[in-house]
């Protein structure tokens, strides 16, 4: 640790990186009545905190290791950082990239002088072949952070933090993926500030520290969630889970409708827009600072701003649900004429934000309905309470991913009479012939009975598939699945699905 310490304080990154500022957040200090501060990252060049481990690693390799050149495999980030800090170096750098990478980033590393070597349909085929070329080739292979080195480089925001803010500090919240900035900050500020917690966050899909430290060591995780694509690493690193295990206070775990309700307050509060991953720690902070005992100010390190634009319709129609500022309901109601204007008065001066309706012959109608809400969820709950009370049956679909995501574009799709289908949700590697693959390996009995596309300038694209499936030949889909290898969760029993699309 004395190293490390050492490490940081010894840091040479000031020869790219900037002094990031420490910004108090003001309407956001006032609602959760204690001093929030954004510690912006997302201000460095390549508007990622990055570049600092990526020229630290670089600064310490010898003439000879600098002159064979550096490699790495990554998809955002750190490609930038390298590129960079390799370049002011007059070093080579050859990024390996997987097919899925969107072309903004790609362009970017290119950009900044880095030789981009595209392979594989995800991360860790970049990585293996990444691997792989800097042993052919005498490369130095640079690791986005399990990394003594890099992980000093990072450390150099826990100085700025300390300095910058001489008054009390109760905790800082830091994002973890793989954990190097994690790690990096809470060598530093434990080793000369113990009574400062540290608090690392995580998205709920992306948890590879949780389970670290769960089983007490690195353990892959079965499946990463790619929302939050700047931290969604599958397993943490060695070195710092070492660092981590022994300093980290709490870990929190947010959903993806939180990030992107801190996403909004990043806005809000600087008119900057930060990626889902450089919102990860301001969402835990909103979820975590109640638990907080002490005086003084919370800080959330906002790590990066490396969003694609096509991105901000999903994180617009999202935040309001993460910060418990939307209601989303099934709601059933008489099918007969006048019941939509009972319901609507109900409601009384809340406003709609969505309806979706579709005529039925039954005695009563599934509506789709989104509320506006003053007061989070005890006001959801009044009003479920509320329709409960007039007759109605309400299901609460607010959290429910499906719902979100597909249902609410396909109400009234429900098809009497059809047998056999099975509902699957799927990730789509955005790569031409994903969807081509994917039809060319159903059976002929095997019929595509509903299909939802939607994608938000990802590396996948949401996909919501109904397929009728004969019993007897279930075994052998559930083989070709396998063998697709795309993410895919069964939600045949979803209720918004049997509420709305089910036959």
């Amino acid at each position: 640790m004395h190293d490390l310490i050492r490490a940081i304080l010894s840091s040479a990154v000031y020869d790219v990186a900037v002094e990031t500022p420490l910004d108090r957040m003001g309407s956001l200090s006032e609602k959760l009545g204690r001093p929030v501060y954004l510690k912006r990252e997302d201000l460095q060049p390549v508007f990622s905190f990055k570049l600092r481990g990526a020229y630290n690693k670089l600064v310490a390799l010898t003439d000879a290791e600098r002159g064979k050149g550096v490699i790495c495999a990554s998809a955002g980030n750190h490609a930038q950082g390298l590129a960079y800090s390799a370049t002011r170096m007059g070093v080579r750098s050859i990024i390996v990239m997987p097919a899925t990478t969107p072309s903004i980033k790609v362009e970017a590393v290119r950009r900044l002088g880095g030789e981009v070597i595209i392979h594989g349909d995800a991360f860790d085929d970049a990585r293996v072949h990444a691997l792989a070329l800097c042993e052919a080739r005498h490369l130095t292979f640079v690791h986005p952070y399990d990394d003594l080195t890099v992980i000093a480089g990072q450390g150099t925001i826990g100085v700025e933090i300390l300095r910058q803010h001489s008054d009390r500090i109760a905790a800082i919240y830091v994002p973890i993926g793989g954990g190097g900035l994690a790690a990096g900050i809470a060598a530093y500020v434990k080793f000369l500030r113990p009574d400062i917690r540290i608090i690392g966050v995580e998205p709920e899909d992306a948890a590879s520290m949780k389970a670290a430290l769960a089983a007490g060591r690195p353990v892959p995780l079965n499946e990463v969630g790619i929302f939050a694509d700047g931290v969604a690493v599958k397993q943490a690193g060695e070195h710092t889970f070492a660092i981590l295990k022994d300093t980290l206070d709490d870990l929190v775990t947010v959903s993806t409708d939180e990030i992107c309700a801190a996403i909004k307050d990043v806005f809000e509060h600087t008119r900057a827009i930060a990626e889902p991953a450089g919102a990860v720690s301001l969402a835990g902070l909103r979820k975590h600072q109640s638990s907080l005992t002490t005086p003084g100010a919370a800080i959330a390190v906002c790590s990066g701003a490396n969003i694609n634009f096509d991105r901000l319709r999903h994180v617009a129609e999202r935040a309001e649900i993460g910060e418990r500022g939307e209601a989303v309901l099934a709601v059933t109601i008489p099918e007969r004429p006048g019941a939509y204007r009972e319901f609507i008065r109900l409601l009384g001066d809340r406003a709609i934000t969505e309806f979706n309706y579709r005529i039925s012959h039954d005695a009563s109608a599934n509506i789709f309905v989104g509320i506006r809400l003053k007061g989070g969820d005890a006001e959801k709950a009044g009003i479920v309470s509320l329709l409960e009370g007039h007759g109605h049956r309400v299901l609460d679909l607010t959290d429910n991913e499906v719902a979100k995501l597909h249902i609410r574009y396909m109400v009234g799709g429900r098809v009497e009479g059809l047998e056999n289908e099975l509902v699957y949700r799927f990730e789509f590697p955005e790569r031409p012939g994903a969807l081509l693959r994917f039809l060319e390996g159903l059976a002929p009995e095997w019929n595509i009975s509903l299909f939802h596309y939607r994608n938000h300038g990802s590396d996948y694209g949401r996909v919501l598939a109904g397929i009728q499936v004969p019993p007897a030949t279930r075994p052998a889909f559930a083989a070709y699945l396998a063998a697709l290898g795309y993410a895919c969760w069964e939600e045949t029993a979803n209720p918004a699905y049997t509420m709305f699309l089910q036959g």
